[in-house]
């Protein structure tokens, strides 16, 4: 892990080398002897560790009261081999007849987790590094060490937060896009020109990104949340273009002649509400103070990603528009269409009747 460029203060809470003696029980012999390895292992722990068998009132206190072996008894082996544990053949038998001690090192403390054993890396990335680049260089260290099946690894802290943040933010994309779809399929009634204003989406991404690689920036859960508001901004531009489009071609105009008077009339307001929003993300793009790490990756990515990608979409969009319409003079997508058209005005009729009567309802009372 040390290894890794952007890691700083690495740290494990496996601590090892603390002296401790080992008993290891001959179950043979215990078995012999009619002894056992539960009544053992609880004479061990009341004698050395100790139990709590009563309490002790002084006054307005109290006080456990413990039982367990005296000091000298406890601080050696020769003291541990005296100590005796019940048997249902001899009565009592001391340890050193069932067990034998070994010494060593082991852990200063034993972490657990889903009464696991687990033992955590710590570490912080350095300013301007990438979490997600460590999380992955970490996973190919992981691949390599080839551990045994009966060990487990997994990510803890921010660093499971950015994993799971990753998984929401991926599924908040797909419903977006879902539910956009069925949005604009019902507002223009057409199963075609949706897909045209959403595909100017995936050109935003790649100058969102761009943008932050610029400004140093990292992805993360904030860049996520702009790269969201990007994707409303660049769709509402592509909406006002079709659908401006829509209308000179239902007055008589031919489609060419169309799309260059809706580009023309529709260029003053996307340019208006361009720069206004570049200029209401500016100061959070600038800011110096407390949380201004945040607050800039997403005044950076939608002021980036919109000023770069203003360009492509606009002329994007219209290309995109005389393709499709030229796929929907087929004839299986004409007859999709017509069954859209249909099926939205016969919503539109119904809703719209719907909400008649609930505004005559209203007005009565």
């Amino acid at each position: 892990m040390k290894t890794i460029p952007d890691v700083v203060d690495v740290d494990s809470t496996l601590v090892t080398g603390k002296p401790e003696v080992r008993v290891v029980i001959d179950r043979a012999r215990a078995a012999d002897l009619g002894v056992r390895v539960g009544d053992i292992a609880q004479a061990l722990n009341t004698l050395v560790a100790g139990t709590k068998v009563s309490t002790f009132n002084a006054g307005t206190d109290q006080y456990d009261v413990r039982v367990r072996a005296t000091g000298e008894y406890r601080t050696s082996v020769e003291g541990l081999k005296q100590m005796i544990v019940s048997s249902t053949k001899v009565g009592w038998v001391s340890l050193d007849n069932l067990v034998h001690f070994e010494e060593g090192t082991g852990p200063s403390a034993i972490d657990r987790l889903n009464r696991r054993r687990q033992v955590t890396l710590l570490a912080n990335v350095k300013p301007g590094g990438s979490q997600a680049a460590v999380i992955q260089k970490m996973d190919q260290f992981r691949k390599e060490l080839n551990i045994d099946p009966s060990y487990s690894t997994g990510l803890a802290g921010r660093s499971k937060e950015l994993g799971r943040a990753g998984y929401y933010f991926a599924l908040a994309f797909l419903l977006s896009f879902v539910f956009m779809y069925m949005v604009l399929a019902a507002q223009f009634e057409s199963f075609i020109h949706p897909v045209t204003i959403l595909l100017t989406l995936p050109l935003a991404i790649p100058f969102g990104i761009l943008s932050l690689l610029m400004t140093g920036q990292t992805v993360n859960i904030y860049s996520g949340l702009g790269l969201l508001l990007l994707f409303g901004v660049v769709k509402k531009n592509a909406i006002l273009q079709i659908d401006h489009t829509n209308q000179l071609r239902s007055r008589g105009m031919e489609r060419f002649e169309a799309i260059i008077r809706a580009n023309r009339d529709r260029l003053r307001p996307i340019l208006m509400t361009t720069i206004a929003l570049v200029a209401g993300m500016l100061p959070l793009t600038l800011s110096t103070g407390p949380g201004s790490g945040t607050n800039r990756s997403i005044g950076v990515l939608v002021v980036g990603g919109q000023t770069l990608c203003l360009l492509l979409t606009l002329l994007a969009v219209p290309v995109f528009y005389s393709l499709f319409d030229d796929l929907a003079r087929n004839r299986i997508w004409s007859r999709i269409n017509l069954m859209a058209h249909r099926m939205f005005g016969r919503v539109r009729r119904r809703t719209a009747s719907a909400a008649t009567s609930l505004f005559g309802l209203v007005s009565k009372h």
